[in-house]
């Protein structure tokens, strides 16, 4: 069984930065993608950022420039650093890893950006 368990979420004013966590734990054999994705109210669940294993991100248009994501292998754990943030950035957002046993997902942090 894996657990992802996300931290960093919160309120920040516009402008404003936040860096989200997400540890992975488990029977962990290979992970071959870590991501963030995120879902405002009433929209669907979209790609905010996702990194592979040998280190290929990938951003959302709507992110790119702000956002950064990173992984510490090692420590099966996956960043998202946050920067200039706006309020179209509140969501929940969650994280996801896929594995060579499946694909698994984080329980959701909020993240609330007040203009």
């Amino acid at each position: 069984q894996v657990q992802l368990v996300e931290s960093g979420g919160g309120l920040v004013q516009a402008g404003g930065s936040l860096r989200l966590s997400c540890v992975a734990s488990g029977n962990i054999f290979s992970i071959h993608v870590m991501g963030w994705y995120r879902q405002a109210p009433g929209k669907q669940r979209e790609l905010a950022a996702s990194i592979t294993n040998i280190g290929r991100t990938t951003y959302a248009d709507s992110v790119k420039g702000r956002f950064t994501i990173s992984r510490d292998s090692a420590k099966n754990t996956v960043y998202l650093q946050m920067n200039s943030l706006k309020p179209d950035d509140t969501a929940v957002y969650y994280c996801n890893m896929l594995m060579t046993w499946g694909d698994y997902w984080g329980q959701g942090t909020q993240v609330t950006v007040a203009s």
